[in-house]
């Protein structure tokens, strides 16, 4: 018989919660626009401006390096990632995507924090205009829901 489903009642009540976020300054505008769109959901989830701390990176292979130092931290409930990599020419697009991914998931599972994932990968830049406002505010909602589940497990 299974009991009641934690991730149900997961709570987006973000009031108590200190939040990290790393934006990879390449493709400034879209990163930027996805930085703005991630701190006004978490403000409009009750995250205090002063629990959160935005740091910005070249791009989007330096977030990993930059998430684990928060991570190391041990200040934050949880971290988001922001970046954007769009497909080129060259194979660059897959080793960036690819690797910054890693890297991501990587950090989370070895400081047991949660990272919401909003490193864009898409092909061309009018893909990223048309996702940029709508995963900035997924990755504050990631956040803040999965912050909470964990306070509810460990």
């Amino acid at each position: 018989m299974l009991g009641a489903d934690k991730g149900q009642s997961a709570s987006l009540d973000g009031e108590d919660l200190a939040i990290g976020i790393v934006r990879a300054r390449f493709n400034d505008a879209i990163t930027s626009k996805l930085a703005q769109a991630c701190v006004a959901e978490l403000a409009a989830l009750g995250v205090a401006e002063k629990h959160i701390t935005l740091v910005t990176v070249p791009g989007a292979l330096e977030v990993p390096v930059a998430l684990k130092a928060m991570a190391d931290t041990e200040d934050y409930d949880a971290l988001i990632a922001l970046g954007c990599i769009i497909r080129g020419e060259t194979y660059h697009f897959e080793l960036v995507a690819n690797e910054s991914g890693a890297g991501v998931t990587r950090v989370s599972l070895d400081h047991q924090i949660p990272i919401a994932n909003a490193i864009l990968t898409v092909e061309n830049e009018a893909q990223a205009w048309a996702r940029t406002e709508e995963k900035g505010r997924d990755a504050a909602r990631v956040a803040v829901e999965m912050a909470n589940l964990m306070d509810d497990l460990l």
